[in-house]
This record gives C-alpha cells, sequence and structure tokens, in this order.
C-alpha cells in the first residue's frame, strides 16, 4: 500500500476532534458558507433542513471515527436522504434571489463528493495539528502527488517541494487543493530534509505560479487565488482553526483585563 492510500486510511484523533467541534449551518449555494467559514460549521448546499444537518453531520461524524469506507458511508447515508425527500431534482427557492428553480439534491455523486470533502479536509486539520506539534523534530513539510489516474498540472509542477512549516506557502497550499483533489503532505525532519536536498530529489523554492481573479457572484467579492487553487479550497483548514482560536482566546484575555481595569477604578 502506497504512503498515499495508507493515510487515507487513517483517522487520527485529532480530525475527529476538529470535525466534531463544528456547528451546522444550512447555505443554499456551496459559495454561501466560505472557505475557513468551514472549520466551524458544517453544510451540504442546499440542504435547509437543520434538523436533517444534524443528522447528516452525525453520520459523517461517525465516519470520521470508524474510518469507514465510502460504501458503508453511502449504505447509511443514503437511505436517510431518500427517506427526507432530499434526494433527485426538485423545485427550489433561492434565498437569495428569491427565485424558484429546479435543483439537484441527493445523488450518488453528492453523497460521494460530502463524504470525500469532509474526511479529506478532516484529515487535513488533523494533520496540520500534529505538524504544529512536532516541528521541533520534524520541521519541514513535502508536497507529494495523491494516488488519483490525472493530476493538475500545477499539482505536479509542486511535487516534491520542501519546505519549513512555517514557510507561508503552506497557508494556501495544504492539501486538499480543488475538489476531488488527493495530494497529501509528508513531514520530514531535519536530517532526512539535508538527504533529500543533497541527492537533488527536492526543491527547496516556494513555487511562484501566478495567480488569478475570481468572483464569488453569491457575495459580489472578488478573490485573488493562486493558480492552481480551486475557489473555496485556497486556505490551511488546520492552520485557519488553529488561528481563530487563538485570536479568540487574546479577545477573551483583552476583555478580562478590561474588566478587572474597570473594576479596581471603582
Amino acid at each position: 500500500m502506497s504512503k498515499a492510500l495508507a493515510s487515507e486510511s487513517i483517522v487520527p484523533v485529532e480530525s475527529l476532534e476538529w470535525f466534531k467541534s463544528k456547528g451546522i449551518e444550512p447555505g443554499f449555494d456551496y459559495r454561501d458558507v466560505w472557505k475557513q467559514e468551514h472549520n466551524n460549521a458544517f453544510t451540504v448546499a442546499k440542504m435547509l433542513n437543520a434538523d436533517l444537518l444534524v443528522d447528516v453531520k452525525a453520520i459523517v461524524e461517525e465516519a470520521i471515527e470508524q474510518g469507514q469506507t465510502f460504501k458503508q458511508f453511502q449504505d447509511v447515508l443514503k437511505p436517510l436522504l431518500v427517506k427526507s425527500g432530499w434526494w433527485g431534482i426538485q423545485e427550489m427557492v433561492d434565498p437569495l434571489s428569491g427565485d424558484s428553480k429546479p435543483v439537484q439534491l441527493g445523488s450518488e455523486g453528492r453523497v460521494k463528493t460530502i463524504y470525500k470533502t469532509n474526511m479529506r479536509t478532516a484529515r487535513s486539520a488533523g494533520q496540520w495539528e500534529r505538524i504544529e506539534r512536532t516541528k521541533r523534530a520534524m520541521p519541514y513539510l513535502l508536497y507529494q502527488l495523491g494516488p488519483s489516474m490525472e493530476h493538475r498540472v500545477d499539482h505536479v509542477k509542486w511535487k516534491d517541494t520542501l519546505l519549513p512549516v512555517g514557510d507561508p506557502w503552506w497557508d494556501n497550499h495544504m492539501p486538499p487543493n480543488g475538489w476531488g483533489c488527493k495530494c497529501w503532505i509528508r513531514q520530514v525532519s531535519k536530517f532526512e530534509a539535508e538527504k533529500l536536498i543533497a541527492d537533488d530529489k527536492v526543491s527547496t523554492d516556494s513555487p511562484e505560479g501566478g495567480t488569478k481573479q475570481w468572483l464569488n457572484k453569491r457575495t459580489g467579492e472578488v478573490e485573488v487565488l493562486p493558480e492552481g487553487i480551486e475557489p473555496g479550497w485556497n486556505y490551511n483548514p488546520g492552520k485557519s482553526r488553529t488561528e481563530a482560536m487563538q485570536e479568540d482566546l487574546l479577545q477573551k484575555e483583552a476583555r478580562m483585563r478590561e474588566t478587572l481595569s474597570n473594576g479596581s477604578k471603582l
């Protein structure tokens, strides 16, 4: 079994805790809950029933905890969606525009997207937590291609890129880097990094592939994306959550200091 495939079967406890801490956020379009918002909220496009969303989140959580295959996950989720009436093409009103139009709800493809997207982002977030915890002993990250039959051109260019954990390149390029992306990161020690560099097997320069502009028609916001990164995937799930938690802690400490300061003046 390849290392990439092996990593797919491993479900770290950090990944489960990252996913369990999410709330829910109903949304009509996948662009309504965006990038880092996914760190704090579980959503499925066009699943506006909060109770159903809670049930689906519980099924995904169980799949992550048990390391379920897609077939195992599908055998549980599909009957629930069919029974709930969230299946096939139906008429729905877009809350943003007020227009009624036929939309695709549950399908074999949607179930697969729910499974793959949540499993991979949870693993990515869990891996980053471990990276931060062990970076003194293993301070480098190596970009690797996954087991896909075909790879995105830019991702092939990034293969064997070796950069320190703290390099800002990982802020946007921590896999997955798009829908269906199976690329992965291997953490390496300083000793191994030096050997890879000496053997001329890696690149130690941050890849500069240019940028592109993308308009989110749901929000009107124009984003600048690195080439090779699909809209909505240009963030690091684990790092974004950590930074948000640190910022929240700093704000709480500031409020506490202010309260104590005001109390001492009374």
